[in-house]
């Protein structure tokens, strides 16, 4: 048995252990974890200081993404206590009737066992694993990028030592040291022991994960994200949730990468968007129609309505409508977050009974689109796709189901 192969083995003991424990003791690990790592921050933030100076050749959005400050040492902290107080999912009663046969029936919430997540750069995406696959009963193996590797051991180390603390197996929290990509592709195999694969990351390497794996995967590929500004939009409110959307933070997929105007928006509406831009160094790139209302702007293509620019680049398009904005996102969206600037509560009905994505929201940013502004507390991801689990992944997502009959010596008829 190899080492890959042998710590699978060990993470489905442990699944097996978590399955039976207590809510109560889960809950314990949770509130354990950051009293372990507050005793090691010293050690973590240098570890991050050591994983940055070996990746001062990453772009500057990566090296973000990679560094843990205090800030972000104290964001993952709230998030493991956050954890640790939501309602426990597992053992959720989801359904229940009885039968005219006098068999009780009930549908109730279980763990799926073992997850491996794939991930690039954030560390906080290992507390964040830690704590939604503990708190839905869930033994997690993590890979993260070797870029951060000198960050996420430390992390590892002390969450796993606050599993000992709760009398709870340190297996079912594993990182894979290795930074070798054979040990990924190692993984991938292992559908005996593994029962959902997570990547987080590039389209690259998401999509290299769901092509060299049976096991079932959750993914979302882009954050091709829109805001369409109907005609009653008010200017003010307008520029600042499209400058918000864009700019809040540009590298991260909820961030707005193309703007639907509707024909009829006031000249004033366009005209307060555009200098709430620009005071804010977006580039802006039009189609034909909208040139026509602002002239000195760069010309959109094609790609660009496909385009997840992750940078301070925005595509701006004139649209017929509320079913013209419907049909450009339909075309062109990645189904993870699309919004609506409106006045009217008919025509935001309209939009979100339209509208196929994980996330519709009306008059808000698409930057508050995940677990924390949901009050989901930490998440694993975002899911575009359509079953299992859909927009942000937090810990009832990541339970599956069993069902429960009892009778009292009941036969089929």
């Amino acid at each position: 048995m190899t080492a890959i192969e042998s710590l699978a083995a060990r993470a489905k003991a442990a699944a097996e252990q978590l399955r039976v424990a207590p809510a109560e003791r889960r809950a314990a690990a949770l509130r354990r974890m950051p009293e372990r790592l507050a005793e090691c921050r010293a050690e973590v933030l240098a570890a991050n200081a050591a994983d940055l100076a070996a990746a001062s050749h990453l772009s500057p959005a990566l090296q973000k993404r990679l560094r843990v400050d205090d800030k972000v040492f104290d964001t993952m902290m709230t998030r493991l206590r956050k954890a640790a107080d939501l309602p426990d999912p597992v053992g959720r009663i989801l359904e229940e009737r009885t039968m005219p046969s006098g068999l009780r029936v009930r549908r109730v919430a279980v763990p799926i066992g073992v997850i491996a997540m794939i991930y690039e750069a954030r560390p906080n995406v290992t507390t964040d694993a830690a704590a939604v696959g503990l708190k839905s009963g869930n033994a997690m193996i993590l890979k993260g990028g070797s870029e951060a590797v000198r960050t996420n051991l430390v992390l590892a180390a002390a969450m796993r030592a606050a599993l000992r603390d709760a009398a709870l197996p340190e297996d079912a929290l594993q990182l894979v040291p290795s930074a070798d990509h054979a040990a990924v592709a190692e993984l991938l195999k292992l559908d005996r022991y593994i029962d959902l694969v997570i990547p987080r990351g590039g389209k690259s390497l998401i999509r290299a994960v769901a092509e060299g794996t049976r096991i079932p995967v959750l993914k979302h590929y882009d954050g091709i994200c829109h805001l369409y500004v109907a005609a009653d939009a008010d200017a003010a409110m307008a520029a600042q949730l499209v400058v918000n959307s864009k700019c809040q933070n540009v590298a991260v997929c909820n961030a707005l990468e193309t703007l639907l105007v509707d024909a009829a928006a006031p000249q004033a509406t366009v005209e307060a968007i555009v200098a709430a831009l620009r005071e804010n160094s977006v580039e802006i790139r039009g189609c034909e129609r909208f040139r026509e209302r602002i002239p000195d702007c760069v010309p959109a293509t094609a790609e660009d309505w496909d385009t997840e620019y992750l940078d301070r680049i925005l595509s701006i398009r004139i649209v017929d409508g509320l079913a013209a904005a419907v049909r450009h996102i339909a075309e062109h969206g990645s189904g993870h977050t699309d919004g609506i600037i409106t006045a009217s509560d008919a025509l935001a009905a309209e939009f979100t009974a339209a509208v196929d994505s994980a996330s519709v929201l009306v008059n808000a940013s698409t930057r508050l689109s995940g677990g924390g502004d949901y009050g989901m507390g930490a998440v694993v991801g975002i899911s575009t796709g359509k079953f299992h689990a859909r927009g942000p992944v937090g810990p009832a997502e990541l339970c599956s189901c069993k069902w429960i009959a009892v009778g009292d010596g009941t036969l089929r008829r």
